[in-house]
């Protein structure tokens, strides 16, 4: 008989979801006060576990098909805390709205239950089984705002697009199926060392480097990426750029980094493509931006990039730098759209980076918080930002490839153009009326969380460096 203590914080979870949601039906208040609570609750009880049960070596479990490893335990806890701040920025945002509110909490729950799955997957079927259930949570997260032509196209847009992307993963996981008769990664590495790898075999990667991309949004698999940031309400946005993103991470380097490391230069060489197209493009298009949305869309699309540089070292150091960017980016990307509910005080859309004028005039802190997220996308001292594109160009100057850390110097440098224009448009620009901004606590408390820990980060990044190390310490 199996421990299944070792899936404790899933089972938790996936129990909590169960019993929250028949809560929510039976609930009578239309605001849903007590499921957001419930959610939140189950978060940080499911939080709790994964830190008490954090484990300190790779412990392969259940006929190898679940991995529990320090990588999967800092994942997991990571995209926990990620989503109890969504759902922070999220409440006073969908109340004003017609959004099911207790759907749209529960979906929290099991885009994060379905990103736990991804990130222990020990084999092919389970980093599927755990990418769809993350998927499917949120294209039904995109489309919550039924009545919104541009929530639906967003939504048609995404589960297109990511129907692609499945397919993808699907078929060049049935192609090295077909090649090697294993569906554990392990299996597969260990079937690579002894044989040569065939052309079918390389193929088959292809087609799962070209899933991996598209769900992070690389170029030239980035097209959905706009549509789907601007049209999709909010607070989704926020999410949707931030912790699925880590879990993606997770789901790269259990394919590419345990499965496939011995044909590290075939998707090596994918990958510096990705990464240098991805660099190019969103920085370069970005430039021309007026709608703040599409402007960090764009943006999101640069920082793939630029984390897609310490995957390329193919070592454990530069994984670890990929790891410690990610992570960063996510805080980043979920204060940055966060802001834009705070500036809209969860009651407007705020779309247009006019619409920031004056705001450092009007409300002081509030421009300085928004100032200091975007001054850390832009890689300046002494935030977080900075450490975190040092490290991943740290990491490829260490394994050889000092033209692609030179091509990511200079894509940052054209990246600060467009952040300090926002910077400079809240505190140079006259303000439109002198109308303050008083958002609700919940928007307070994220926007200050999230500024005030790129500052906190970039000042001690040591241990959250040490962590991301820790993860590939047996790598």
């Amino acid at each position: 008989m199996y421990n299944l203590m070792h899936l404790l914080p899933e089972m938790f979870l996936l129990t909590a979801s169960c019993i929250i949601l028949l809560v929510d039906v039976f609930s009578k208040d239309l605001d849903r006060n007590l499921t957001y609570r419930l959610t939140q609750l189950a978060l940080l009880a499911t939080a709790i576990i994964c830190v008490v049960q954090f484990p300190q070596l790779q412990y392969h479990l259940y006929d190898r098909h679940y991995v529990l490893d320090p990588m999967a335990g800092i994942i997991k806890i990571s995209v926990i805390i990620l989503a109890m701040l969504a759902l922070l920025f999220a409440r006073p945002y969908i109340l004003p709205r017609r959004i099911l509110r207790g759907e749209y909490y529960l979906l929290h729950l099991f885009a994060v239950l379905g990103m736990m799955v991804l990130v222990s997957g020990g084999s092919m079927l389970t980093l599927y089984l755990g990418l769809e259930l993350l998927s499917l949570s949120l294209y039904a997260m995109v489309a919550m705002q039924r009545h919104s032509y541009e929530a639906a196209e967003a939504a048609v847009k995404y589960f297109v697009m990511g129907a692609i992307a499945s397919g993808f993963l699907l078929y060049g996981m049935s192609l090295i199926y077909g090649v090697t008769q294993e569906i554990h990664l392990s299996d597969i590495a260990a079937y690579i060392a002894q044989n040569e790898a065939s052309l079918t075999l390389r193929f088959g990667l292809v087609f799962i480097v070209v899933a991996i991309a598209f769900k992070f949004g690389a170029v030239p698999f980035q097209m959905w990426v706009p549509d789907v940031y601007d049209g999709a309400p909010t607070s989704t946005t926020a999410f949707l750029s931030s912790a699925p993103k880590v879990a993606a991470f997770g789901l790269a380097i259990r394919v590419l980094g345990y499965g496939f490391i011995g044909v590290i230069a075939d998707w090596q060489g994918l990958l510096i493509i990705l990464a240098c197209l991805s660099m190019l493009i969103g920085n370069v298009v970005a430039l021309i931006q007026n709608n703040i949305k599409r402007l960090l869309a764009y943006s999101a699309i640069a920082h793939i990039g630029y984390f897609l540089l310490g995957i390329i070292s193919g070592t454990a150091d530069g994984f670890s730098a990929s790891f410690f960017y990610i992570l960063i980016y996510a805080i980043m990307s979920l204060g940055g759209f966060g802001c834009l509910i705070y500036l809209g005080k969860g009651i407007e859309d705020v779309k247009n980076i006019d619409q920031l004028k004056g705001l450092g005039r009007n409300n002081p802190w509030g421009g300085l918080l928004i100032s200091f997220l975007f001054l850390s996308m832009a890689g300046l001292p002494p935030f977080v930002g900075f450490w975190a594109k040092l490290e991943v160009f740290l990491a490829v100057l260490n394994s050889g490839f000092v033209w692609l850390a030179v091509l990511g110097a200079v894509m940052s440098i054209i990246g600060l153009v467009y952040y300090l224009k926002v910077v400079k448009v809240i505190f140079f620009d006259e303000p439109e009326s002198e109308q303050k901004v008083v958002a609700a606590r919940g928007l307070r408390l994220g926007l200050g969380l999230t500024s005030l820990s790129v500052v906190a980060l970039g000042i001690f990044p040591t241990k959250l460096l040490e962590l991301c190390q820790q993860a590939f310490e047996y790598f």
